[in-house]
């Protein structure tokens, strides 16, 4: 089974990727005791997660994979963008952003919005990003509990249900993370 790091600290993220690749043995960042928080100094989804993953195979010499990824809102001018986990401060506190962005939001019939996932895969030979998108709307309050983040505001085209209120197996199936690992993980299959 070949073993893959996963650049994040963040639980649930590891878990949507293990649910979803079980022929790999993915470790996080926790697994491998690496607890340093790296900083995300890049403009867009693909530098960051680039640089993530860049740090860790430099440190560890495994073959590693990194996200970045966001919500970005027509209205907002495709904000929160590469700020959505710190959207309402430094302590990257869900129910604060999904409060700020309904408020920023209050004022518009606008609500298109998108989740973005940019992945960086990077090896002794290789550096490379693949990118996921599921375009839907913001609600106009939250509804479920189920995921993280603004799932719980995230209505997905042809879905009238967020993210956070739809069964975790049509999330997995249909996340802007899951696209981008798919897109991951053909490549990888594409070199054996």
């Amino acid at each position: 089974m070949k073993e893959l790091i996963f650049a994040t600290h963040n639980q649930n993220k590891v878990e949507e990727v293990k649910a979803v690749f079980k022929e790999y043995n993915i470790k996080s960042l926790a697994d491998v005791d690496y607890h340093t928080e790296i900083d995300e100094t890049a403009k867009t989804f693909e530098g960051n997660a680039l640089l993530k993953a860049k740090h860790i195979y430099a440190v560890f010499k495994i073959p590693v994979f990194a996200d970045d990824s966001g919500l970005e809102v027509a209205a907002l001018d495709g904000a929160p963008g590469i700020y959505s986990a710190r959207y309402a401060g430094a302590e990257k506190n869900h129910k604060k952003n999904n409060a700020k962005l309904l408020d920023a939001l209050a004022q518009t019939t606008n609500r298109k919005a998108q989740f973005k996932t940019a992945i960086a895969y990077v090896d002794a030979n290789t550096e490379i990003c693949f990118e996921g998108i599921v375009r839907g709307e913001i609600a106009t309050a939250l509804s479920g509990t189920g995921g993280f983040g603004y799932d719980p505001l995230f209505i997905p085209e042809g879905y009238s249900k967020t993210f956070g209120a739809l069964p975790r197996a049509i999330k997995l199936k249909l996340s802007h993370r899951s696209r981008a690992i798919t897109a991951l993980f053909d490549y990888l299959k594409s070199l054996t």
